[in-house]
C-alpha cells in the first residue's frame, strides 16, 4: 500500500483569521516604504529651472512625488504654478489634472 502525500497543500494554512492576514498585508507594504529623500537647494533650483523651461516651450514634465513613503511618477504638461498655494497644477490627460505640492516632489525631468 503506498502512502498518498497532499504535497504542497499540507504546508498551506488551514484557518488564518482575517485580522491576521491584513496585519501580515501591513508588514509587508510597511517594509517597502521609503524614507523620504533630502534636497539641497541646488537641486530644488534645478527643478524650478525645468519647470520654467517646460512652461516657456510647451514641453511635458515627468514629475516622482513622494507620498507616505512610496514614490509615484506623473507624466503630463504644466497647467499652471501657484505660488501661493505652493501647488503645481499638471495635466495629466486631456481634462484631468493632478495637484503636486511643492514639498512632494522628488525629481524632475523635461520629456520631449
Amino acid at each position: 500500500m503506498a502512502i498518498r502525500d497532499r504535497g504542497k497543500i499540507k504546508w498551506q494554512g488551514a484557518f488564518f483569521m482575517p485580522e491576521q492576514v491584513k496585519m501580515q498585508r501591513d508588514l509587508w507594504q510597511d517594509m517597502k516604504r521609503e524614507a523620504k529623500p533630502i534636497l539641497d537647494e541646488y537641486q530644488m533650483e534645478e527643478f524650478d529651472l525645468r519647470i520654467k523651461y517646460a512652461m516657456e516651450y510647451k514641453h511635458a514634465i515627468r514629475v516622482t512625488v513622494w507620498s507616505d513613503g512610496f514614490t509615484t511618477d506623473y507624466t503630463g504638461r504644466i497647467q499652471r504654478v501657484d505660488p501661493i498655494t505652493h501647488e503645481l497644477r499638471l495635466e495629466v490627460k486631456p481634462g484631468e489634472y493632478e495637484r503636486i505640492q511643492f514639498g512632494d516632489v522628488t525629481a524632475v525631468k523635461v520629456v520631449n
